[in-house]
């Protein structure tokens, strides 16, 4: 079988794809990536992937545009959808896989004019406008938050199941924001530093460091927080 795997822009995303494709080529599929060349999509699948072929076509997001600027970008994926479409022919595409962002666009839209089978996978609680708009014309859409999902849970690497471990302490603990700082996260992070300061949590379960990286107003509201409460000595951000 022949499978496209589309979308990106951030980790999040990529990290789905990679993840994917791995699978795919382990059960002997041929696959190709269609991405963007803006976001991170070529730092992740340029030089070394699992992928047969990749391409990344010119195009931005559209979402937080206005005016000339979203003319200009949906004017962008538009000429993107036509390169997609020759890809799709070109490589007899028989599925393509969504896994969200602006990336995702022309070879999505591209799948549904082509009458090929369109799959979606949302990594996210709130579903990402395209996978929203997109998602009434998929055969099949994935998400941890879908009741209806015939899938639960996210895809992960071979690498993790390998090195995977029972452990009888733990020692670090690294919480990961995301694109806009991930709130809910910083906020988990907030209550495991108090609670290991007041020796709230059980010795066992009692990191000996707290690494925190992210981004956005949220984390930098953390940050502050970590400095006022005398925490930020056991964090990294």
């Amino acid at each position: 079988m022949k499978l496209c795997i589309t979308g990106g822009g951030t980790g999040g995303h990529l990290m789905i794809a990679e993840a994917l494709s791995e699978a795919a080529v382990a059960d002997g599929y041929e696959v190709i990536f269609v991405g963007s060349t803006s976001g991170q999509d070529r730092k992740y699948f340029q030089k070394y992937s699992n992928f047969s072929n990749v391409y990344f076509l010119e195009t931005t997001g559209v979402v937080n545009k206005k005016g000339i600027a979203k003319i200009n970008a949906l004017y962008k994926v538009f000429q993107a959808f036509l390169e997609a479409r020759k890809i799709l022919k070109k490589h007899k595409i028989q599925a393509v896989y969504s896994v969200g962002g602006f990336s995702a666009a022309p070879a999505s839209f591209a799948s549904l004019s082509l009458f090929i089978p369109l799959f979606i996978h949302e990594q996210n609680s709130v579903e990402g406008r395209l996978n929203r708009l997109l998602k009434k014309y998929a055969k099949s859409f994935i998400s941890a938050y879908d009741k209806n999902s015939p899938v639960k849970g996210y895809p992960v690497k071979e690498f993790f199941y390998k090195n995977a471990r029972c452990r009888d302490k733990l020692k670090t603990i690294i919480f990961l924001g995301g694109s806009h700082g991930a709130k809910a996260i910083n906020d988990l992070a907030l209550h495991v530093a108090i609670s290991c300061k007041r020796w709230i949590l059980p010795s066992y379960t009692r990191p000996e460091r707290l690494i925190m990286k992210g981004s956005g107003r949220s984390m930098t509201d953390l940050v502050f927080q970590l400095s006022f409460m005398d925490l930020q000595k056991n964090c990294r951000s």
